[in-house]
């Protein structure tokens, strides 16, 4: 039976790339990018890309309309939160408003979202650490999840970000990576899931995970 995937567009990130691999994963599904809060309610499932600074991010999320419509998805349809898409479902991020200490954020996962400080550290090699963290890295399971059904352990994925998730309680965290420390790079939370790296841009692995999720049934 046919669904319908609704790729959240509040005005932040390039959308088309997202859009293509889920309608490459998806053929037969409708994939759209949903502008109105009633594509999003008339959803089967919701991917929640981001890109660009957080604080703009829910700027924007706030005055598309699309907010309340979101949250109310994020309680019972299956959600894939992509890049500053996973850190939105935090409760705060230390990218801050300039009249706030912290950017309130959806709050749908306890923790909050920092910067890397890796000042002074270096890499195997010798050479510095850079942020942002930007290229192939791997991604440890840390838990079981249909979301990861025929993607070996330690795949390399594409990240593109100077910011990472903290999750409150280990309970929360699907993945990590190792950037000078290691880090939560994928989350997991009932029916929601969300990557720190962008899939759309991880080859066969990326759209495996795409794939998944179209399946998945929480």
């Amino acid at each position: 039976m046919a669904q319908t995937i609704a790729i959240v567009d509040y005005g932040m990130g390039n959308l088309r790339s997202v859009y293509q691999a889920f309608h490459h994963v998806a053929p037969n599904h409708n994939v759209l990018i949903a502008h109105q809060p009633e594509e999003i309610r008339s959803a089967d499932r919701v991917v929640l890309p981001g890109q660009g600074a957080m604080p703009d991010c829910m700027k924007h999320l706030e005055e598309s309309g699309l907010l309340e419509a979101l949250l109310e998805a994020s309680k019972t349809k299956p959600l894939l939160g992509v890049c500053v898409g996973e850190q939105m479902l935090f409760d705060r991020s230390a990218e801050v408003r300039s009249i706030e200490p912290w950017t309130p954020c959806l709050g749908l996962i306890p923790g909050e979202v920092r910067r890397f400080d890796l000042a002074g550290k270096k890499q195997p090699d010798g050479s510095a650490y850079k942020v942002p963290h930007m290229g192939w890295n791997q991604v440890r399971q840390d838990k079981k999840h249909p979301i990861w059904y025929g993607i070996p352990d330690l795949t390399s994925f594409y990240f593109v970000h100077s910011y990472y998730v903290v999750p409150q309680g280990n309970e929360d965290a699907a993945g990590s990576t190792e950037y000078g420390a290691w880090f939560t790079s994928a989350v997991a939370r009932d029916n929601i899931f969300a990557t720190q790296w962008h899939p759309e841009k991880s080859a066969e692995y990326g759209l495996k995970l795409y794939q998944n999720f179209v399946s998945w049934q929480p």
